[in-house]
């Protein structure tokens, strides 16, 4: 399985992601820089944490003008596997392939710090490996993490399974401590927590993994029920 691991212009997270999947997951794992026109031959995307373009104007505002954004949603649009985490949860999220926003924190404070997550639902490439309700510890590190949609959205998202993570301790003002959604097809998931940051027993929690594991074990069990 090969999985791209794009790089925008301020990105801080994407050695991080590509170390968790490449070393901790033993996965080929490689770099797409932000101005490329294809993804090349990879398996899924994952979109990292950081400050892409400065965050300027707002959180992946500009980021979703990148030229590699048109192979991203085209990827995603033909069933492709994204996974965007913080920063690119942002970036999803403003290039409309997952509803909603992001906004400033509720205190308006940068929060640091771990956080517990229930998983709301296994039906999905991203925590399948997990049991639904599961409680998972992980880090966070953003200024505006506080998901907003109207009720509708909201109402939307609840009926069709699409939570997919849900803060107890919420660190940052979400509505209805959403942290993490999927799309109408489930195949692009955007999550505030950094797995990445919790995949490696030396960084005091390999919680993280299950959602990495989740998108390679999914991919795989999907090219097995192809091939049979």
């Amino acid at each position: 399985m090969r999985i791209g691991v794009v790089v925008f212009p301020g990105s801080n997270c994407d050695h991080d992601a590509w170390y968790a999947l490449s070393h901790n997951l033993g996965r080929h794992a490689e770099f797409i820089w932000h101005d490329s026109a294809s993804l090349g031959n990879v398996d899924a995307v994952v979109l990292p944490g950081g400050f892409a373009y400065g965050d300027y104007l707002r959180c992946g505002a500009i980021a979703k003008f990148s030229p590699v954004m048109k192979a991203v949603r085209k990827f995603a649009e033909d069933g492709g596997l994204v996974l965007g985490i913080c920063n690119g949860f942002q970036i999803l999220v403003e290039s409309g392939l997952l509803p909603g926003a992001l906004i400033r924190n509720r205190g308006l404070k940068f929060v640091c710090s771990d956080v517990t997550l229930r998983v709301e639902t296994a039906d999905s490439p991203f925590t399948a490996a997990a049991s639904q309700r599961q409680l998972l510890r992980m880090p966070v590190a953003h200024g505006e993490g506080c998901y907003f949609a109207d009720d509708r959205t909201l109402d939307m998202l609840e009926a069709e399974d699409r939570v997919a993570l849900r803060y107890l301790d919420n660190p940052n003002g979400s509505l209805r401590d959403i942290a993490g959604i999927l799309s109408e097809r489930r195949n692009v998931m955007g999550m505030m927590p950094h797995p990445e940051r919790a995949a490696d027993a030396l960084l005091g929690s390999c919680d993280g993994r299950l959602i990495l594991e989740s998108l390679v074990q999914s991919f795989v069990g999907s090219m097995q029920s192809n091939a049979a």
